[in-house]
């Protein structure tokens, strides 16, 4: 399959969103749960339901794994759509590079489930976790687009508690501004087939609570947070996504707040290009090279 399957995809949930003006909440995330379709299955990965911390989800268990470190995967989708079956194949393949095992989240979405819903089912499912016995330092918070804002989120919300920190942060495409300010929203949006300022508006709206919840919360904007003390953080994202300035800004901040901080940007990919894994050698090599960074 070529680097165009996610691309195609992306198209054609567009051309539904526009022609169809009652799109209902039930349809919108059916249409995402076909996410999983340009990932092909992995191979020597099993999946199990389970809940932890109080949160459903999905463990993705590569064989060989080492069970004593966890990717908590939390999934993308504005934080309305997509779920751990259109991410688990994904996480699979990422669980698979790094020979660790991974959760992904059922966390509740918006709009039924404003900010902070989500943060606090990561921070619920982080500490159920710890107490089965993984060591905080061995979690890894992964996530792609809204999924990334949470990965980062989490850690952060951890920290405001005063409790231990996940060892690594690893943030795919994050969709992090919820005021809707970064610059590659124009300069990429003729690239882009799927982001648009309207549809993040719609997704601020029901994450945000219809404007009752400032979108400066950094919990809820990470690029309003004091990213200091943040563990080791992977960033990529696609050349040609409208929030690549979204990655950029977060690396800019992170940096400057003396975290340890990786990224990759690949050009002329769209959102989340790694969910092309085991189908096009871009994603794979993107996995791989994350494989190398988690094992430093």
């Amino acid at each position: 399959m070529s680097n165009d399957a996610l691309r195609a995809l992306y198209a054609d949930w567009t051309e539904i969103i526009s022609t169809t003006p009652d799109l209902t909440t039930r349809l919108f995330r059916s249409i995402f749960d076909e996410w999983h379709q340009p990932t092909r299955e992995p191979e020597d990965v099993t999946y199990r339901e389970d809940t932890v911390g109080g949160v459903p989800g999905i463990w993705t268990l590569p064989v060989g794994a080492d069970t004593s470190k966890v990717l908590l995967y939390l999934h993308g989708g504005g934080f309305a759509v997509g779920s751990a079956s259109s991410h688990r194949k994904l996480a699979g393949h990422v669980a698979k590079a790094l020979g660790v095992t991974a959760f992904v989240l059922d966390y509740r979405r918006a709009p039924e489930n404003p900010h902070p819903a989500q943060v606090e089912d990561g921070v619920a499912a982080f500490t159920g976790l710890t107490e089965h016995g993984i060591a905080p330092e061995s979690i890894t918070t992964i996530g792609d687009s809204a999924g990334g804002n949470l990965a980062v989120a989490v850690a952060l919300s951890l920290r405001e508690q005063g409790l231990p920190l996940p060892g690594r942060i690893i943030a795919f495409s994050p969709w992090l501004d919820m005021e809707n300010t970064g610059e590659t929203l124009v300069t990429n949006a003729a690239t882009d087939a799927l982001v648009t300022p309207p549809l993040l508006e719609g997704m601020i709206a029901g994450v945000l609570a219809e404007g009752k919840i400032d979108p400066t919360t950094p919990l809820a904007n990470p690029l309003h947070a004091d990213l200091t003390g943040l563990p080791r953080l992977y960033v990529n994202a696609g050349g040609a996504e409208s929030l690549l300035s979204d990655a950029t800004r977060l690396v800019d901040r992170a940096r400057a707040a003396g975290v340890d901080v990786t990224l990759s940007v690949v050009d002329d990919m769209q959102h989340v290009f790694p969910f092309m894994a085991g189908t096009a050698k871009v994603a794979d090599d993107e996995i791989a090279a994350i494989a190398a960074w988690y094992a430093r």
